[in-house]
């Protein structure tokens, strides 16, 4: 199982020059992806802009999208195109992690519809085809840049309803399971395993899950105050996050054995700080289990 990690673009107060540390380290401890997490009404990095930040500092890691709200950004030729200059300036690095969304007000804020959004999405997701494959727009041809992949970057679609399963099946190269758990995880891998080989796709999906960590003596209080207000929205599912966050070096390393004996391909664990700390602390845990 690759193990990846999450920026803190979406902890509070998170300098530039931070982010951009963590990405230089993340790739010089060699972990497999640098993730980020997306909303828009939250005092965060937005996620694809600070990936393009990480890709002009690093040269080899993947540069992942975990998840993307597609749904709440209106103008689809506008994402593609964004999505796929950040895959051209990194190389051909990007994974794009897509969902639906969950809280009204992202959408509220920019005058999108909360209801409808996955139907909405599964039109963006075909628009995505046409645009990366080159289809004319205009006079002067189609919506560049092509991404280095043809047919554009690989796509992980997350969610657990039946809709998401299907459409992760359908249209994605895998899927993206959320914070939940690996038990949570595990149920999700099964279901769309089935929906994939319902679909008469070939071969496997790639199964990706993300999971919060923090480590050091503040380790508990670092998980609960910055998840109690992240996810204050939805407090019971806060408490739900909580208990699957490993808090501490024991709980981290139990959540990576959970996740890999759930089949997760890749496991983004995300930061409750961004304390370059938390960082150099992980790589030492995740290095002595190698």
């Amino acid at each position: 199982m690759d193990i990846g990690i999450g920026l803190p673009n979406t902890v509070a107060g998170t300098s530039g020059s931070e982010l951009l540390d963590w990405a230089r380290e993340g790739e010089r401890a060699g972990f497999s992806t640098l993730a980020t997490l997306d909303r828009l009404v939250y005092d965060n990095y937005e996620c694809l802009t600070t990936l393009a930040a990480a890709a002009a500092v690093t040269e080899r890691i993947r540069l992942t999208t975990a998840i993307m709200i597609a749904p709440v950004r209106a103008d689809t030729a506008v994402m593609a195109k964004q999505a796929a200059t950040v895959d051209r300036l990194s190389g051909g690095r990007l994974v794009l992690g897509l969902a639906v969304g969950a809280r009204p007000d992202d959408f509220t804020a920019n005058g999108t519809e909360h209801a409808g959004r996955g139907s909405r999405m599964d039109r963006q997701l075909a628009e995505f085809g046409e645009i990366w494959s080159g289809q004319r727009r205009g006079f002067a041809g189609g919506i560049g840049p092509a991404p280095v992949r043809e047919g554009g970057p690989e796509l992980l679609l997350g969610g657990h309803s039946p809709a998401a399963v299907k459409r992760a099946a359908k249209r994605g190269d895998g899927w993206i399971a959320g914070s939940g758990g690996p038990e949570m995880f595990r149920h999700g891998a099964e279901e769309v395993r089935a929906a994939w080989k319902a679909a008469g796709r070939k071969g496997q999906p790639r199964l990706v899950a993300l999971s919060y960590y923090a480590l050091g003596e503040q380790a508990e209080q670092l998980a609960d105050s910055y998840l109690n207000q992240y996810y204050g929205f939805a407090p019971p599912y806060a408490q739900l996050v909580r208990r699957n966050t490993g808090a501490g070096a024991s709980a981290v390393a139990a959540a990576i054995d959970a996740f890999e004996a759930a089949g997760c391909d890749e496991l983004i664990l995300v930061p409750c700080s961004a304390d370059l700390d938390q960082l150099k602390l992980l790589t030492a845990l995740v290095q002595c289990r190698s």
